[in-house]
């Protein structure tokens, strides 16, 4: 039974982690956010983040999107530094279609920072991505 469910591969759906700037709080931010560079629609998007290592686990935290439309992102949720000593994972489901796609990111631990910043596809900032 198990052989019959085919999941595909993901291709142009990213993670980032990106520091912006916070008008509200006038603060330098830390925020998750998913990227669809797909050419099409993403329906049904479940995203379920949590951090770990070998002595410490965060909470876990879940996302729902009901459309991520195609060549957009949208903001996951803000990230506080003391997460960066932790790895981080961001499972991911979504629709294409009638297709079901499942898709673990990590952030290894201190994986993100200043240092590893990168342009990041479709935002015109830089951040740490994970393909």
């Amino acid at each position: 039974m198990k052989e019959d469910i085919k999941i595909p591969k993901v291709e142009s759906v990213y993670i980032a982690v990106v520091n912006e700037y916070n008008d509200i709080y006038k603060t330098q931010d830390w925020n998750a956010y998913i990227i669809n560079d797909k050419d099409v629609d993403l329906e049904m998007v479940l995203i379920v983040t949590s951090g770990y290592s070998e002595d410490k686990t965060t909470s876990v935290f879940r996302k729902k999107i009901d459309k991520l439309p195609k060549k957009s992102y949208a903001k996951i949720e803000l990230m506080q530094e003391e997460l960066f000593a932790l790895n981080n994972t961001f499972k991911v489901t979504f629709f294409e279609g009638n297709q079901m796609y499942d898709k673990t990111y990590v952030f290894r631990k201190n994986s993100i920072n200043l240092k590893a910043l990168q342009p990041v596809p479709l935002m015109s900032v830089k951040g740490v991505l994970v393909k």
